[in-house]
């Protein structure tokens, strides 16, 4: 976190709240500026006036410390115990919504979350990502544009979901085929993309760890309601990465990680019953900004 902004000078910032406190800010001062040092006295400054006001007991001290510990026990390769953490908190979207700004009309960047694969092949417009056939068919039309209202041609248009049941292919890999409800496509000239698919459901996160417990102890759910993920690449814009969400899901006002915004909500509507089965479309406009100077276009990485 070494950087250009090292923060406030010292004779600006407020005065600690504790002794504790003001003497870690003396210290800091005389190892000199930096981007690290402003988190850490940013860190303590918060924390001690946490402390100050709820004054914990010993016990509750070590009750956090343990819950802290188990967390650091359920993080390993194959789960981010701590990013759920940051998740349910709110500080994973709020981080990408600083690093990745969109102006008016653009379409809001979301986290990519942990189900993206680069190695999908490449299918054909109109192609069906479901592999399997399992679930209502959704019929997906869309269009790529910038913010002027003009298509982009040739932007790749990156997909993947949740299956039926709120399952990802690389959740369940011996039950689903592979890249199941995953595709890439190019857009035509005109900026369009269409495929097909089934309606995603929505799932709970992980409710079996620590944060799972802290999360129901507080009385707050894990819910995610259903969406689709977008990435969306095209030469000379930045790269989007989104999520289209159902807006009649009953989660879509309690999104776990904070990643629902009014313009990401569209209706997954049904279509009238041919042959008995349901049928829902979707219909939807992703609108890219131009890249900046300097910028790899790869926002959104997540």
């Amino acid at each position: 976190m070494h950087g250009q902004h090292d923060g406030p000078p010292r004779d600006q910032r407020p005065r600690a709240i504790t002794a504790q406190a003001e003497e870690f800010s003396r210290r800091l001062t005389a190892a000199g500026p930096s981007r690290l040092a402003a988190a850490a006295q940013a860190t303590v400054d918060g924390l001690h006036a946490m402390i100050a006001e709820l004054r914990p007991s010993g016990e509750e001290f070590r009750q956090a410390i343990d819950f802290l510990t188990e967390v650091g026990h359920y993080a390993d390769a194959r789960r981010q115990e701590w990013v759920l953490f940051a998740d349910v908190l709110g500080v994973s979207s709020l981080i990408e919504d600083q690093n990745s700004p969109r102006p008016a009309g653009a379409t809001p960047n979301t986290l990519a979350g942990p189900f993206y694969r680069s190695d999908v092949p490449e299918m054909a417009l109109g192609a069906n990502i479901s592999r399997d056939l399992k679930g209502e068919p959704l019929a997906v039309d869309g269009r790529i544009a910038a913010l002027d209202g003009s298509g982009i041609g040739g932007a790749v248009v990156e997909v993947w979901q949740a299956n039926a049941e709120g399952l990802y292919e690389n959740q369940e890999p011996d039950r689903q085929p592979e890249f199941n409800l995953r595709g890439r496509f190019r857009t035509d000239p005109q900026g369009r993309f269409h495929f097909l698919t089934v309606k995603p459901k929505g799932y709970t996160l992980p409710s079996d760890g620590p944060v799972g417990q802290l999360m129901s102890a507080l009385g707050l759910g894990l819910e995610r309601p259903a969406h689709i993920h977008f990435r969306v690449s095209a030469d000379g814009f930045e790269t989007l990465t989104t999520h289209i969400f159902d807006r009649s899901d009953p989660a879509i006002g309690r999104d776990a990680i904070f990643g629902v915004k009014p313009e990401l909500m569209a209706e997954f509507r049904a279509l009238p019953p041919n042959g008995g089965k349901r049928k829902y479309a979707l219909d939807l406009n992703l609108v890219l900004c131009p890249r900046r100077q300097g910028d790899s276009g790869t926002s959104g990485r997540r």
